[in-house]
């Protein structure tokens, strides 16, 4: 039986995908998919493509830099889909990709979990910040 290096079972590792490893390239992704304006984006465009100017809107303090920014970056990891249709002026809409569609449940649980739990996080801060 032959033995592997821990140099080879690290290697293994990373292409196992395992984001408890530092050079697992999942944690660039999770990192990526805890921004607040991804958690956001994501369930705004769950009902169907949405326009730039519909997503500032629907999202609350996002800024077109952040909101643009975002949407490039869930576009190139395959999340969200960019169509140009030829107009005058010219119209974009954005919309979830079959992968986006996957990811959608698990965000809309995240915020549903904060906004049902808000109120408890509040109460447990309040004891932490009162502690002498």
């Amino acid at each position: 039986m032959a033995t592997t290096t821990a140099a080879q079972r690290r290697d293994q590792a990373k292409r196992d995908y395992d984001a408890f490893l530092e050079q697992c390239p999942t944690r660039e992704l999770l990192s990526r998919l805890t921004d607040k304006w991804v958690a956001l984006v994501i369930p705004a465009l769950a009902d169907g493509p949405r326009r730039h100017s519909e997503l500032a809107d629907r999202i609350a303090g996002v800024s077109q830099k952040m909101l643009t920014q975002t949407l490039r970056t869930l576009e190139r990891d395959g999340l969200v889909a960019r169509t140009v249709t030829a107009s005058v002026p010219v119209r974009v809409d954005y919309e979830l990709t079959p992968l986006g569609h996957e990811l959608f449940p698990v965000l809309v649980a995240i915020k549903s979990w904060a906004e049902t739990h808000m109120d408890r996080v509040f109460d447990a801060r309040a004891q932490f910040d009162a502690r002498p």
